[in-house]
């Protein structure tokens, strides 16, 4: 925050002390905001905007300092209460979203998941987070989220790395009811999902899977955090970003195909 600051002042043409007098500051707040001592409020945000003539930027910049702020969700400070809660945490947001885009890429979108697959991946979380196991609550509420799913005020469109019909969690008759589940659920009338094949060609492959909720939030996740990114600027950037990264895909019955291929080689496999 305290460099994009700093370089509204630089376009400007501003000294520092040029800046603090136009906002009726003293010289040495400047400083602080530029580099990070003090963190800027949002009338900070408006003054100095409007002294370098860039109130076009007043939004981002309020919007990127509560990211700054909130931008990571501590999955274990949020599990304390047991993982049931984190699964509930996001339901305000998604009942009220009505168009979803969806990346991943190496597993199954929780909104197709099936308990057996939601119960396999969970696992893993409870000793890794060191937190109450409640794993029959918490798989439950995942699978009460997917009402959503039947809602059809809501569209999803989603974008599957084929890698993710490969993803085995627990035992192969896991992954065998989850593809089962990806072809129900694909034939939706509000969900469009297209497989990126694993031999397509491709100008960018995706770092990290994402969720970007009608345009206004963009939601992903590191091993122990929850980021929300709610700059409009960069929500819209991952909304370019997925329209590059579903180019490459398959829908329809090819996208099924893939998804069959995906259940023969498991079959032959065992």
């Amino acid at each position: 925050m305290g460099l994009r600051l700093r370089e509204l002042r630089k376009d400007a043409g501003l000294t520092g002390r040029e800046l603090a007098a136009a906002t009726g500051w003293h010289f040495t707040r400047v400083s602080k905001l530029e580099h990070g001592v003090q963190a800027p409020s949002n009338e900070d945000i408006r003054l100095w905007c409007e002294a370098c003539s860039a109130a076009h930027q007043i939004a981002d910049l309020i919007a990127q300092a509560h990211t700054v702020e909130s931008m990571y969700l501590e999955f274990k400070r949020q599990a304390r209460a047991g993982m049931k809660q984190m699964m509930l945490a996001p339901v305000p947001l998604e009942e009220r979203t009505e168009r979803f885009l969806i990346y991943e890429h190496h597993v199954v979108p929780g909104f197709f998941q099936t308990a057996g697959y939601i119960r396999a991946m969970l696992q893993f979380w409870f000793d890794f987070l060191e937190v109450r196991n409640d794993i029959d609550e918490a798989v439950a509420a995942r699978i009460d989220r997917q009402s959503v799913l039947y809602d059809g005020s809501k569209t999803f469109a989603v974008t599957l790395e084929e890698a993710a019909l490969y993803t085995r969690f627990g035992d192969a008759d896991t992954l065998a009811g989850q593809l089962d589940r990806l072809l129900s659920v694909m034939s939706l009338p509000n969900v469009a999902l297209g497989i990126v094949p694993r031999s397509a060609g491709r100008d960018v492959v995706g770092q990290v899977s994402f969720w970007v909720f009608d345009d206004r939030l963009v939601s992903l996740e590191t091993p122990t955090a929850s980021i929300e990114i709610t700059a409009p600027q960069e929500v819209a950037m991952y909304g370019r970003m997925f329209d590059h990264l579903r180019q490459p895909a398959v829908y329809g019955k090819d996208a099924r195909a893939l998804v069959i291929k995906a259940q023969t080689e498991l079959i032959d496999s065992n």
